[in-house]
């Protein structure tokens, strides 16, 4: 089905936590201590086995392309009928043979299939728009102080970024690079996790809300951002022969165990992870010279590393 609109502690620190979120950003200074100047590199090699976790194989698919591995994380707390109408493609072998269809610069690649001749057998062919979630306790949302154009608040839930508005009692994932959309037609209850896009560009987040996020790649986004562009409208390939093939789509928890990628990701809900953010929001290396005090969401990193040997 394809999309015509998506044109569509380790050291001590000083910035707390409030109940809801990260502390404050602090008032920067002339001359910032040698702790301000920690790196992302500097805390990463600080950091302590608490402050990382291992992505559940159920909800972690293998992309594999000639030119190497995509490694995707779902987010069933979000999406949860998508979430499960994609792990029955996979296991189905959907997704084997078909090809990335589109690659739009700045902005989405998208795969599945292009002729949309494939069976979905007995996956869902539409389902219910699942845009928002219900907020909640279990969200367990971690606000960032940081304005924001597009929600009332903005920061982290369930270890993906995100936004809510309290006052109506939603939440939803934020279209920030890397992160894993559905493709749909116009009605909004037409996606089915048959056609996956991936964000490229600069966090096209007008998308928030009117689609269903369902992850986030954790690995290889290089493999797709540097992908050659589509010259059709919306960036779609002109001829089939410039589509790239997919050899396969895996759910990880249908490899040996001894077989799957051993990749942590950092957790968000840390003292660590609170030091990155306040990292990059006042950058305080030699080079900068003036710490610019604010960060958007989408320009937080979450790292990512090989588990180290035992």
């Amino acid at each position: 089905m394809r999309a015509p609109a998506l044109s569509a502690c380790i050291l001590p620190l000083a910035l707390g936590i409030a109940a809801a979120g990260f502390a404050a950003p602090k008032a920067t200074a002339a001359h910032a201590t040698a702790a301000d100047r920690r790196s992302l590199a500097d805390l990463i090699a600080a950091s302590r086995p608490s402050d990382w976790r291992t992505p559940d194989p159920d909800n972690t698919l293998y992309l594999d392309l000639a030119s190497g591995r995509v490694i995707i994380e779902l987010a069933p707390g979000f999406a949860p009928l998508h979430v499960a109408n994609i792990r029955t493609l996979v296991r189905e072998r959907y997704f084997d043979g078909l090809s990335i269809e589109r690659a739009q610069d700045n902005f989405v690649v998208q795969w599945g299939d292009p002729d949309g001749t494939r069976p979905l057998g007995s996956a869902a062919a539409t389902l219910p728009a699942e845009f928002t979630r219900a907020d909640g306790k279990d969200l367990a949302f971690v606000a960032l102080p940081d304005r924001d154009g597009y929600a009332p608040q903005v920061g982290f839930a369930q270890q993906f970024p995100a936004a809510r508005d309290p006052r109506r009692g939603q939440a939803w994932l934020t279209h920030c690079y890397g992160m894993v959309g559905v493709g749909r037609d116009n009605a909004p209850e037409s996606g089915s996790g048959a056609e996956l896009y991936v964000v490229i560009g600069q966090s096209p987040r007008q998308l928030d809300r009117n689609i269903a996020l369902v992850g986030r790649v954790l690995s290889g986004m290089e493999l797709l951002a540097t992908l050659p562009r589509g010259t059709e409208a919306l960036g779609f390939y002109a001829k089939p022969a410039q589509r790239t093939p997919i050899l396969r789509v895996r759910l990880a928890s249908e490899i040996p165990a001894a077989e799957r990628s051993t990749l942590q990701v950092m957790r968000t809900d840390t003292a660590l992870f609170r030091a990155v953010v306040d990292s990059r929001r006042n950058r305080r290396d030699d080079w900068y010279v003036v710490p610019a005090g604010h960060i958007d969401l989408c320009n937080i990193p979450i790292p990512t590393r090989e588990a180290p040997a035992p």
